[in-house]
């Protein structure tokens, strides 16, 4: 599986322009207060999308923010965060987050390449990055950032029917959202859609 990802993320195309995408997932007209939104310049962040080999095949990390962050409060995300001026691009920021949130260290982690740029209906423009992390890992939650640790079998996401879209109003737009649950948590937003994202990767 890993020789077919590292194959595969080789061969993806070029980025789309993530603006039209993300307006491209609207379901009828598209309201003034999102282009207003989506006008300014977005913040950038990068993300790990780090893959862990268990038994039963590969995992992937994600974490449930803790609920007194500024942004996205609760939610599942990936490791990651802001791109900060220290930052030599996206992949130092996602290695860098990641060891801060659950002490991931860098050197447990084979980059394999990146996802296609995602722009929310937050104003953040977020960058996958695709790692292959060292089956000795074990998560340390930062508590101040992280409220759980938890890791989804690849295995899991490649079903066909793990992964579900529906609708959700966003500054008075409906925007198509991808959602799915896993051992009790809730995954949606720019997380699922990466997963997503990356599932049609590994399946073309």
């Amino acid at each position: 599986m890993r020789a077919l990802i590292e194959k595969q993320l080789a061969r993806a195309p070029n980025q789309a322009d993530p603006l039209s995408r993300l307006l491209a997932q609207a379901d009828g007209p598209v309201s003034q207060d999102l282009l207003d939104l989506l006008s300014d310049a977005p913040t950038s962040a990068a993300v790990l999308l780090g893959l862990v080999e268990r038994p039963g095949g590969l995992h992937v990390i994600l974490t449930e923010r803790a609920a007194n962050l500024a942004d996205h409060p609760g939610q599942v995300s990936f490791p990651g965060g802001r791109i900060e001026e220290g930052d030599d691009g996206p992949v130092a920021a996602a290695l860098r987050e990641a060891e801060e949130e659950v002490q991931l260290r860098p050197d447990l982690v084979s980059i394999a390449g990146c996802l296609e740029d995602i722009l929310t209906g937050t104003g953040f423009l977020i960058t996958p990055v695709v790692g292959f992390v060292a089956s000795e890992f074990r998560a340390v939650p930062d508590r101040s950032e992280v409220a759980d640790v938890f890791e989804v079998p690849l295995e899991f996401l490649l079903r066909e029917d793990s992964v579900r879209s529906s609708m959700r109003e966003r500054f008075g737009t409906t925007l198509r959202i991808y959602e799915f649950d896993y051992a009790g948590h809730h995954v949606w937003g720019a997380t699922a859609m990466i997963l997503r994202n990356f599932v049609q990767i590994i399946k073309q």
